[in-house]
């Protein structure tokens, strides 16, 4: 208890703190824009990321006057902080549980609020299905967005516990450029470049901007390697006045392994035979079978049409094509307590092989107004998207492919890829149309705002040469904010989802329907007075019905009364006082689900707290600072094998340092950080299958960066 009080009462320490400063900062700035307000010359350093038109909230109402709870992320905290990944950079958010599965190559699974959350970029959903599509890497973006909470009403079906929205580097009028060499821990070698031109006399009608990544690296896991290469040019337009498109390209190629090794849980969460330890960064894999292998393109066309100066169009659309060749060998899993290794620690190998693929075609249009009646205010978007995705998925399963010793592995008698290969079978293809029109308005008059949105969606699953299921869903949201005196912004607001699931009911004989989330949310946004500084506060009730049923339930009228809920509390504050810059946050969730048991894998207490300063006078270009990040531990419940009572495995939880210093001088900057600079080792989460998911090592990592 006493990491949680301890970074508890920094991140309060920093609430409370901020009015005491406000000297040190510029009073006219904008805390959430860091544009200055009326009458102010010069804008401050941005202290959180804006939002644009193109962001989660599909608006550029600033964070201070929505009545939601939203975090981000700006390319600024991903090189501040370390981070190497998207699951990287969402460690210091609030209310996000970002490596929920440990250290991996294969995705990032962050989850919002206890519950999975899609990825979105640019406003349109940019992964579907497992494993067939590169990793965003996050040198190609400007910033990453949570919206917390159901998000149908925006983008349709979705999670109950909120969307993750990245934000492609667009071109803009300066022309300048950098190249960056990065170095570090597990011979980690990149190199990576951000150009962008103006067309000289017609800085805002022509840009053109390119983004490129080469990475050589190994990890943690031996034998699993992260190389990558990434090719993004983008181009911006303004042929006429009120007309801008953008085009976005992005080729991405990553030749890897799975750093998910699926342990044993006995040798790691358990003693194991004799006491004997699993090295929880062993390799448990086939060095000539495994592989992770991606290759992605996608064309992204971004749109703006000034009709009036009340109305405008705005269009996002996408194409992406993705592939994946995907092998691994595990131990075989038995799980639910039945030990997966013998008394002399041999375990069964399984190899799985799947060539994965997918395709999207989606388009997002709206007409936005910007209009009053009376003494009301409006920000009306009334838009159509429509979305086509194909799946399709061609494995192979080996389940004894003979025996691998945990404690002491060599990797002898593997089966090659081709023998596993000739046990493929062709799966069938999905494809998932939906479309979805929805309206949204956001009215404001003197200190009050209120939105209220609904949407409609049809969305059609189909099995190639097999069933189609067709869904229907009406959504629904609402929100209301004051803005009060003294920056303090008190906020209601309510928010559905829907997410359609595949099948028969057995009892009812009648098609499943889809899983219904809905949130209840009420807090309060301060903007302090004369300070660069945005403090949210915010408690939340989600419920998600139409779940399979609880075990305890017998004779029910249907397969689907079961019924989760996830209840909570978050606290998080950005400042920027003089050279101080701070953002710390707490949440704590109490999560439940159909049998009444916690969600697997979720804590219920995390914190953080990140310090940086800038120096100034004789130190300038100096800055040095670091973070600390609490999760608490969390547990996998079943019913045991062997028992058939209740089987619990808990994991304890963590507490992890990481640390920046930096230097920048004329052109150059360098910097250096470490991520779990204590080299903690602990487990993720333990699943009662049987498996334990190792947290990610001590990473140190170089950079310098040459701007021209």
């Amino acid at each position: 208890m006493k990491p949680i009080l301890a970074a508890t009462s920094a991140t309060l320490a920093l609430i409370l703190s901020t009015p005491a400063l406000a000297q040190t900062v510029d009073p006219e700035a904008s805390a959430e824009t860091g544009d200055p307000v009326d009458g102010a010359e010069d804008p401050t350093i941005v202290v959180t990321g804006s939002l644009t038109d193109f962001g989660a909230t599909k608006s550029d109402t600033p964070i201070v006057e929505t009545a939601r709870s939203i975090s981000i992320e700006t390319e600024q905290d991903f090189e501040e902080k370390g981070a190497q990944s998207l699951d990287d950079a969402l460690t210091y958010s609030a209310g996000v549980t970002a490596e929920p599965y440990g250290f991996s190559t294969r995705g990032d699974f962050a989850q919002v609020r206890g519950l999975d959350a899609p990825e979105y970029r640019d406003n349109l959903q940019y992964l579907f299905g497992f494993y067939n599509t590169t990793r965003q890497d996050i040198y190609t973006l400007e910033q990453v967005e949570v919206l917390k909470g159901p998000a149908s009403v925006l983008y349709g079906a979705g999670s109950p516990g909120g969307i993750i929205n990245v934000v492609t580097k667009r071109p803009h009028g300066v022309t300048e450029g950098e190249v960056r060499f990065d170095y570090g821990s597990f011979d980690r070698k990149q190199i990576a470049t951000d150009i962008n031109f103006a067309v000289p006399g017609a800085e805002d009608k022509a840009q053109f901007r390119f983004v490129g990544i080469l990475r050589d690296a190994d990890t943690q896991i031996d034998e699993v390697n992260d190389d990558k290469l990434v090719i993004a040019p983008a181009l911006t337009l303004r042929p006429a006045s009120g007309t801008e498109f953008t085009i976005l390209a992005n080729y991405s190629d990553q030749d890897s392994d799975t750093a998910h090794q699926f342990l044993p849980v006995t040798g790691t969460l358990l003693p194991g035979p004799g006491g004997q330890e699993i090295d929880p960064y062993e390799y448990m894999g086939a060095p000539d079978f495994n592989a992770y292998n991606t290759e992605s393109f996608a064309l992204t066309l971004l749109f703006e049409q000034q009709l009036s100066d009340a109305f405008s169009i705005e269009a996002v659309g996408r194409y992406v094509d993705s592939q994946a060749d995907y092998r691994q060998a595990w131990i075989a899993f038995q799980g639910n307590g039945v030990p997966r290794i013998d008394a002399n620690g041999d375990g069964t190998w399984t190899f799985y092989l799947a060539d994965n693929r997918s395709e999207q075609l989606a388009i997002d249009a709206r007409l936005r107004g910007e209009f009053s009646t009376g003494p009301i205010d409006h920000e009306l978007l009334v838009g159509v998207q429509r979305q086509d995705v194909f799946t399709d998925s061609d494995t192979a399963y080996l389940f004894n492919g003979g025996t691998l010793n945990v404690f002491d592995p060599t990797y002898a008698g593997a089966p090659t890829v081709e023998q596993v290969r000739q046990l493929q079978g062709n799966g069938p293809r999905n494809y998932v149309d939906s479309t979805g029109y929805y309206i949204s308005d956001q009215m404001s008059l003197g200190s009050l705002v209120a939105t209220a949105g609904v949407r409609f969606d049809d969305v059609t699953n189909r099995v190639e040469n097999g069933a189609t299921q067709k869904d229907d869903a009406t959504s629904l949201s609402f929100g209301m904010l004051w803005r009060g005196p003294a920056g303090i912004s008190p906020y209601v607001s309510y928010a559905e989802s829907f997410e359609p699931v595949l099948g028969i009911d057995t009892i009812t004989n009648q098609q499943l329907l889809p899983q219904e989330g809905r949130q209840y949310e009420a807090g309060i946004k301060w903007q302090p007075t004369g300070v660069n500084a945005l403090v949210t506060v915010s408690a939340f009730d989600i419920e998600v019905s139409n779940l399979p049923n609880p075990n305890s339930l017998v004779g029910g009228d249907s397969q689907q009364e079961g019924v989760s809920k996830v209840r909570g509390i978050e606290a998080e504050a950005n400042a920027l006082i003089g050279g101080l810059r701070l953002d710390g946050n707490v949440s704590y969730l109490d999560t439940e689900d159909p049998n009444g048991l916690p969600l697997t894998s979720i804590s219920d207490w995390q914190a953080s707290l990140f310090a940086l300063y800038n120096f100034g006078g004789a130190l300038d270009g100096l800055s040095f600072g670091g973070g600390v990040r609490y999760v608490g531990g969390n547990e996998s419940n079943g019913i045991s094998a062997v028992t058939n009572n209740l089987l619990t495995y808990r994991v304890d939880g963590r507490m992890v340092g990481d640390l920046s210093l930096g230097y920048d001088f004329d052109r150059f900057s360098l910097r250096v950080t470490a991520r779990n600079i204590t080299n903690e080792e602990y487990f993720a989460v333990c699943l009662v299958r049987g498996d334990c998911f190792p947290g990610e090592k001590r990473s140190i990592n170089g950079s310098l960066t040459v701007a021209f």
